[in-house]
């Protein structure tokens, strides 16, 4: 068993995004509204997922748009606040994505008593946000520095919206990812929140790491979901569950009752979902 088991309770997890309304400072700020919008929609969104029956959830600051490589003390201080307050009576271990900080990602993770992190760590993209590169060295040894080594690091290897730079292999990626960089599981994306990942790209990253988790990070759904864990060993779920399928709607605890069932049917079948 990988450390999946640890710290999800299971094989094959699930992990629930909770996509935050926009921070204050950013663009699409609800001055008006406040802070309170913002936590008040983090814990009916965490409502439907705990209803649903998901094994993590993985805050998220996805409408802060658009992104930025550093955070700033105002964004990190409401972060810090609303997952605080959101998850005080949390059943299920949390994560941070803090786009696309990863520093300020393990900060708020440690201070919050999140169990995992999501960010890109490695590599030299090109994208829409130009030329960004990662600093792994830098992270990890923040991570050190404040005593934060229990919180489990997911890399994220195909940053959406954005293609590497250079012409390695996936598997080449995700494995040294591993080796030098000390992921403790990669997640595979597609271009945006929402699209479908290819199974092709999966398979080839699983290819390279027989023994570290790989996610399926964009796009699973109800239809997909069995292709999907058949070729991976956990999925990052967001637009799938909210209303309509829309990635900047709430959600809607209904669609994760039906995903998790599916979830659940192929969980009882373990040939059906063999990484």
């Amino acid at each position: 068993m990988s450390w999946l088991t640890e710290v999800y309770g299971t094989e094959k997890p699930i992990v629930g995004m909770v996509h935050l309304p926009a921070l204050p400072g950013t663009p699409l700020y609800d001055s008006s509204a406040g802070m309170s919008k913002i936590i008040d929609s983090a814990l009916a969104d965490l409502s439907g997922l705990a209803s649903g029956g998901v094994d993590g959830v993985l805050f998220c600051n996805e409408n802060d748009r658009p992104y930025q490589l550093q955070m700033g003390p105002e964004i990190v201080a409401a972060m810090t606040k609303v997952v605080a307050e959101a998850t005080r009576d949390i059943s299920v271990p949390f994560g941070i994505d803090f786009l696309w900080d990863p520093i300020a990602a393990i900060a708020v993770a440690h201070a919050t008593g999140a169990s995992f992190v999501r960010e890109v760590f490695t590599g030299t993209y090109a994208g829409d946000m130009g030329l960004w590169s990662g600093d792994p060295g830098a992270a990890l040894r923040f991570r050190r520095n404040i005593g934060a080594d229990h919180i489990r690091l997911l890399f994220n290897i195909v940053p959406e919206f954005s293609v590497s730079v250079g012409d390695r292999s996936l598997s080449t990626i995700a494995a040294t990812s591993v080796f030098s960089s000390l992921a403790d599981a990669v997640c595979v994306s597609g271009q945006t929140a929402g699209t479908e990942v290819s199974p092709a790209w999966l398979k080839e990253a699983k290819a390279g790491l027989p023994n570290t988790p790989v996610f399926a990070n964009t796009g699973v759904r109800v239809a997909n979901v069995k292709q999907m864990l058949e070729n991976a060993d956990g999925a990052i779920v967001g637009s799938s569950f909210k209303r309509a399928g829309v990635t900047w709607n709430e959600i809607d605890a209904s669609r994760v009752k039906e995903f998790m069932g599916v979830v659940n049917t192929l969980r009882g079948n373990g040939a059906a979902v063999a990484g």
